[in-house]
């Protein structure tokens, strides 16, 4: 089974496990929320993100509030993420840099969203999938932990941009979003970082790390 193969029937296979794929962050479909979220679930957990969200987002409602807003009070609503010094003082440069370089929309390339502090490809992917519907893998810890296991790419690897690369070969472009979202879900559900649950496991049959690849495995 070449890797197109295998990726092809896990894509088919989360779907049918997963037939709702939607981003883990909750954004109420706002993009500047989830650039915001994006930020703070660096080293953080997505539903740490949530609940924090939740309450900041009851205070500080729009993107001009956001842009407003001191540095030292976004710091007190974000601090349970972690980092939060550094996440504040991005998300307030972001909020302001839409404001007046955008007129308050987000740009759709990535370029441009690699310029806003504290986004990287992780999120701008996020951003260019989810916001703007173009093809885009999110290589998140979950993303890259399976995909090493499932044989998607090298056995090991954890760099993002080479994971990335990987699964852009591979992943057909009109699937790539959900299949990140699935694969999220999937390695809560399943395949944690620890105790994998390798003998309940739907995907068993395609693995890689249970089953031998009969033929070639190239993408």
């Amino acid at each position: 089974m070449t890797k197109k193969q295998r990726a092809a029937a896990i894509v088919a296979a989360l779907e049918r496990i997963y037939p709702e794929a939607e981003c883990a962050l909750k954004y109420d479909g706002e993009p500047w929320k989830l650039l915001v979220m994006g930020i703070l679930s660096a080293q953080c957990t997505d539903k740490r993100v949530n609940i924090v969200c939740e309450e900041m987002f009851k205070e500080i409602s729009t993107l001009e509030k956001m842009a407003q807003a001191e540095v030292s009070v976004i710091e007190n609503y974000v601090k349970p993420c972690g980092l939060y010094k550094t996440k504040a003082k991005n998300i307030s440069a972001c909020a302001k840099i839409l404001i007046e370089k955008y007129n308050g929309v987000l740009p759709d390339d990535m370029e441009s969203l690699l310029e806003l502090p504290g986004v990287g490809r992780k999120i701008a992917n996020l951003l260019l999938g989810d916001i703007f519907g173009k093809p885009s893998i999110v290589t998140d810890t979950h993303c890259i932990r399976l995909a090493g296991r499932m044989g998607l790419c090298e056995k090991g690897e954890k760099n993002p941009v080479k994971v990335e690369k990987a699964l852009l070969k591979i992943i057909e472009p009109e699937k790539q979003v959900d299949f990140c979202h699935r694969m999220v879900f999937f390695g809560r559900e399943y395949c944690p970082a620890r105790s994998p649950k390798c003998d309940e496991c739907p995907l068993s049959n395609i693995c890689k790390k249970r089953v031998a690849p009969a033929g070639n495995d190239r993408a």
